[in-house]
């Protein structure tokens, strides 16, 4: 379809979702008073109406060159409206197909086996109520969330290895991941977050990728601020999938989908990391010494086993050379990885350090209970995961993208003790 056709289903689509909708809030108030009415009417359809003036008028509009946190807005309250009445919409089918079965059970049997009962709210009166109430609240929680994009949590994690050697003992590895420097605009807030990381006092900290959303350039007013985190044994970091410019439209693109900008935008980003005094390992190992001891950590580029990201990871290359050392570490930005390859085909990797999820950014923890809509796409989302001897960790995200907060899945530093 054209881009004007698509507008325009759009925009009848929405007419048609704010009517259904409508039909329900006017239902809630047809017996208040004409004032709460007319103001409650006019509220909803100045809202819906705003809405869909935008979506008339985008095509006419140069939106790609919008700032960032304007559009990152606009689109997180805009999407949430409109998931808030598809949850109302939910509750009102229900009600009509429940309507429904009544009538056709009163129409062709006994009337009496559906009658309403008599005293208190009716069932249709409870469904739209609780649909308004349910998309509602979806739609506050988004509002809320984001207050809490900078409201950064440090999670704590002891683990034990009986292989790991004595010298490394109360090893005190911090792990940040997907910062999307991009997304940034308080400066303030971050460096709050880059204190915290060095209050944890860390002997190594490991970044595991997607330093920014799309291009290095996002990094050129933030690199001051993370050249601040410091560790005794180093910082180390990989590549996640946005570090790569997959999803920038590069001018130059060919048929075959090479980009000579692209090329060099992934070549800056790359010295980024080492002007910052982090330690890139693409595809590569590094082995720490104390005395006779030994341990390795290997960093390999993005590796997924979702089909919609690119493979650029090695990780037959990354171990080569660890084969004799006793406790491995592995940075590996996509958790999939684990289960994909890591456990079938690395067993003496000993604990994998990944993130890209970011909890979805939404979502609910509470002692004994966690759940988050990427739940639905990956196995291994949030926290830690063993499986026989071999731990993963999954780093919610420092930093966000598209929707500007969290609702739930806070921003993480994680500090993982091994013992």
């Amino acid at each position: 379809m054209r881009p004007g056709l698509n507008s325009i289903v759009l925009i009848l689509f929405l007419i048609i979702l704010d009517i259904y909708v409508f039909q329900a809030l006017r239902a809630l108030v047809y017996m208040s008073s004409p004032r709460v009415r007319t103001i409650t009417y006019s509220s909803y359809w100045a809202v819906s109406g705003i809405c869909i003036l935008m979506v008339a008028i985008l095509p006419y509009i140069n939106w790609a060159h919008w700032p960032n946190t304007v559009k990152s807005y606009l689109l997180a309250v805009f999407i949430g409206l409109v998931l808030a009445k598809l949850f109302v919409v939910v509750f009102l089918l229900i009600d009509d197909i429940r309507r429904a079965i009544v009538f056709l059970v009163r129409k062709f049997g006994s009337a009496s086996a559906a009658a309403p009962a008599e005293n208190g709210i009716n069932r249709s009166q409870f469904l739209v109520k609780l649909g308004l109430l349910t998309g509602g609240a979806f739609f506050g929680s988004l509002i809320y969330g984001f207050s809490n994009k900078y409201n950064y949590h440090v999670r704590k994690v002891k683990l034990a290895f009986g292989n790991l050697p004595a010298a490394f003992k109360g090893l005190r590895v911090v792990q940040i991941s997907d910062v999307h420097s991009g997304s940034f605009t308080n400066r303030e807030a971050v460096m709050k977050g880059i204190k915290m990381i060095n209050d944890q006092k860390p002997d190594i900290v490991l970044f595991t990728g997607d330093l920014v959303n799309e291009r290095a350039v996002e990094m050129d007013q933030w690199m001051d601020v993370f050249n601040q985190i410091k560790a005794p044994m180093g910082v180390y970091s990989t590549l996640g999938n946005h570090d790569y410019g997959d999803y920038y439209p590069w001018p130059d693109m060919d048929a075959r989908g090479y980009s000579p900008l692209r090329e060099a935008n992934l070549q800056a980003l790359k010295e980024v990391h080492g002007k910052m005094g982090w330690k890139l390992l693409n595809n590569e190992n590094v082995v720490f010494e104390r005395g006779n001891d030994k341990i390795a950590l290997i960093g390999i580029e993005n590796w997924s086993a979702l089909k919609r990201f690119t493979k650029y990871g090695d990780l037959k290359k990354a171990y080569s050379g660890t084969e004799d050392i006793p406790f491995k570490l592995l940075m590996s930005h996509d958790p999939t990885h684990w289960d994909a390859q890591v456990r079938p085909e690395y067993p003496d990797i000993d604990l994998m350090l990944a993130g890209h999820t970011h909890g979805m950014q939404y979502g609910i923890e509470i002692p004994g209970f966690k759940w988050s809509p990427a739940n639905f796409i990956y196995k291994e989302w949030a926290g830690l995961y063993r499986n026989g001897k071999q731990f993963l960790y999954v780093n919610r995200g420092f930093g966000f993208l598209g929707y500007p907060g969290r609702v739930g899945i806070l921003p993480e530093i994680t500090v993982i003790d091994l013992v």
